[in-house]
């Protein structure tokens, strides 16, 4: 909702955010993450049906009657924790059924229902293991992220799995953990000769990152082959958390697109890319000139990160053409995806070019499914068929008919787009 008519009211319970109709007596919830005590699931405030929380619940009693003590099955990935480190929680995740995955790709336009089944059905197993361990335990996992498709696994566990479905802001949601006590691998793995030959030529970790990119890995497998440890010169390599691992892809792999982008021609045109999924809009704006890029996010009051919100927070980030050295500690994970897809549309391209993206989180944003979704749908948006205008006012005209928040802020808080040239005032742009 983007206004509230007078005859909507707000409440605060406790941290808990209500509107109340004073003509139909009726509440409508702004903060549906945090109200799930009111709608118990059977009134749909937050506008997701089925209620996402008891498909969760509903695939947590189901997966925990078909799990016993032991697991066979297809090894789909692995997975590095951070609690502990450098003695970090390790294994590999293991299909419960043919349609569990782990490549982001595919999730992009389902359902939060259908996320939810789909990630639930991987069990995923862990071990203490040292980051710099060279056990037999580490490298049967750096075969399985190096596999081209999945691999038969054998896993008995040492204690009763824990359905604990979780979520993250960068991490895809997860389904049950169990603790190892023994794991083998019951086929060859099938690894390209090609990224055989990456992984074993010591090459510097980036170096290695983007030649598996160029090979054709997507990005969300390059993080698994790096967070395996299998990555870098052999004195180097290390486990590296998979949470961390995800954003040091995004970031590698556009800073190597950007060493390319910055020696291409400029665009002639300004162009405009949309997507919207998950209650996340994307506006992506290429201008004319030498790379740089910003990105805003605009988060509603109502979503897990925003629910003390009494109104829409803005935050922003920004790098000049010889790019950034420091975390955009204000957005994270988030600005390193959508950076990427805006990169790998720019290179395909052939151009260069100023880019600003816009990126606005509604009420509906209920469960964070984490940071593949910016990625997708900033690629989603990259794909579409661009608008293109010959002036920046234009441009502005269109994106704004599609964004909550006054293309006014936008500009007052940005440095490309206040930015003025000499041929602004010779009045050729």
């Amino acid at each position: 909702m983007n206004i509230l008519p007078p005859f909507w009211r707000k409440f605060c319970i406790s941290k808990s955010c209500i509107v109340f109709n004073l003509l139909t007596k009726s509440i409508l919830m702004v903060a549906p993450a945090n109200l799930c005590v009111i709608c118990k699931g059977g009134r749909n405030l937050c506008g997701h049906t089925p209620c996402p929380l008891l498909k969760k619940f509903r695939l947590e009693k189901k997966a925990s009657k078909e799990i016993g003590s032991s697991f066979f099955g297809k090894g789909l990935s692995v997975f590095i924790g951070r609690y502990g480190y450098p003695n970090v929680p390790a294994g590999p995740m293991g299909s419960l059924d043919e349609s569990a995955t782990d490549d982001t790709r595919s999730l992009f336009g389902k359902s939060y229902d259908e996320i939810i089944e789909l990630r639930s059905l991987l069990l995923r197993s862990r071990k203490a293991e040292n980051i710099f361990s060279r056990s037999r335990f580490v490298e049967q996992n750096q075969e399985i992220a190096l596999a081209k498709k999945s691999i038969d696994i054998e896993l008995e566990f040492g204690g009763k799995p824990r359905y604990e479905m979780s979520f993250s802001d960068i991490v895809q949601p997860m389904g049950p953990t169990v603790s190892l006590k023994k794991f083998s691998l019951a086929e060859n793995a099938p690894v390209p000769r090609r990224v055989d030959s990456i992984v074993n030529d010591e090459v510097p970790a980036q170096d290695a990152s983007f030649m598996l990119y160029r090979f054709g890995y997507d990005v969300g497998k390059v993080s698994t082959i790096l967070s395996s440890g299998a990555l870098g010169s052999s004195e180097k390599r290390k486990l590296v958390p998979t949470r961390w691992s995800i954003t040091a892809i995004d970031d590698t792999i556009a800073k190597k697109l950007m060493e390319r982008i910055r020696d291409y021609p400029q665009i002639s045109d300004f162009m405009v890319f949309s997507s919207v999924y998950m209650d996340n809009r994307f506006e992506v704006l290429l201008i004319p000139g030498s790379w740089e890029y910003e990105n805003f996010e605009v988060w509603a009051p109502g979503t897990p990160w925003s629910f003390d919100l009494k109104k829409p927070q803005m935050l922003v980030e920004y790098e000049p053409y010889e790019g950034r050295t420091k975390y955009a500690d204000k957005e994270g994970g988030g600005y390193y995806a959508a950076r990427i897809a805006v990169c790998e549309k720019l290179n395909g391209m052939k151009k260069q070019a100023k880019a600003v993206v816009f990126r606005e989180i509604y009420e509906g944003y209920v469960i964070p499914l984490g940071v593949w979704q910016v990625r997708e749908n900033a690629r989603n948006a990259m794909k579409s068929k661009p608008k293109t205008f010959s002036t920046l006012g234009d441009a502005l005209d269109d994106i704004k008919a599609r964004l909550r928040t006054d293309i006014k802020k936008y500009i007052a808080s940005s440095r490309i787009l206040r930015q003025r040239r000499i041929i602004d005032f010779l009045g050729f742009r």
